[in-house]
């Protein structure tokens, strides 16, 4: 019989299906880091979204842990070098919010093209500009996807209902390209794209992707769309790109300043960089607070992708 702590809230089938399999589920949520640490040592699972990180620190106690369960696709709070050295098995579910995403990207890009915030919130203040809020249309654009994971593909599969080209790079994927995408290189997009939408997870290789240079390697100005990581963005180089309208606009689900820093800078005005309070007043770009995989449906999708994949090694 296996023992699982619960460190983050899931959805309850998860939960469910554990139990199910006569395995011992806790709800550890509500109790401290340190107190969790102590713990640790009794159980062989661990499910999480990104309240902690997962590094040698956290585990040093977790002699019997075999796996860990992230309700999310993203890695990058797990120690994944130390995970493999102890044998721990690490589980994501991308599949289960790769829907979510692309109908967001999809959603936050035609809010732009089209200024549905600004004349949303214009209408309800007395203001009737229809020329001020003429917009552009999608139809005709060459869309760059960067990265052709599972919310890549997931995007280009929306945009298929639009008379756009798509183009996709994916650095460790070839030959997926058909009907409905185009495989090229980085160059070829930055070459022909008019918006760009990143799919990538946050690595040493991915932080600062979109920065000055990249941006001054677009042939045509451009309109970014961010639902991956904010630190694959230089936000102070976005803005500059901005100014100079090489980034026509951006559509931006996630920033490099996240919960825990951001809501101390609305406390202290003198902690928000001054790139940041460029963003909060620019009407270029449409912001949402991180969650772009985050739907009614994909809460519980999450849960069962991570309760296939624990039965498929467990059977």
């Amino acid at each position: 019989m296996k023992k699982i702590a619960f460190i983050d809230k899931v959805h309850p089938v998860l939960k469910e299906g554990l139990e199910s399999m006569n395995w011992i589920c806790d709800d550890l949520t509500k109790i401290s880091r340190e107190e969790i640490i102590l713990k640790l040592g009794d159980y062989n699972g661990i499910v999480i979204r990104s309240r902690y990180p997962m590094n040698e620190e956290f585990l040093v106690n977790a002699n019997k842990l075999e796996f860990i369960a992230r309700s999310g696709a993203g890695m990058e709070n797990i120690d994944i070098s130390y995970c493999a050295g102890r044998n721990i098995t690490l589980f994501n579910a991308p599949e289960g919010n790769r829907n979510a995403v692309a109908e967001h990207a999809l959603g936050m890009i035609l809010s732009l093209f089209n200024h549905l915030a600004k004349g949303d919130s214009e209408v309800r203040d007395g203001v009737w500009d229809r020329e001020g809020n003429r917009g552009v249309e999608l139809d005709g654009k060459i869309v760059g996807i960067i990265g052709y994971g599972n919310n890549g593909s997931a995007f280009a599969k929306k945009l298929r209902g639009f008379d756009v080209r798509v183009l996709a790079y994916d650095k460790y994927k070839t030959g997926f390209g058909n009907e409905f995408v185009e495989e090229v290189t980085l160059s070829e997009i930055q070459e022909e794209a008019n918006v760009v939408s990143l799919h990538v997870p946050q690595t040493p290789v991915t932080k600062g992707m979109i920065g000055k240079r990249f941006i001054s390697q677009m042939d045509n100005p451009f309109y970014l769309i961010n639902l991956a990581r904010g630190t694959i963005v230089n936000t102070a180089d976005l803005m500059d790109g901005i100014d100079s309208e090489k980034v026509l606009g951006a559509c931006l689900d996630v920033l490099e300043y996240e919960k825990s820093s951001f809501e101390q800078m609305f406390e202290k005005d003198e902690q928000m960089p001054r790139a940041f309070k460029q963003i909060l007043n620019s009407k270029k770009i449409i912001l949402s607070p991180h969650v772009g995989g985050w739907t009614v449906e994909s809460y519980r999708k999450l849960s069962q992708v991570l309760l296939d994949k624990i039965m498929q090694k467990y059977s």
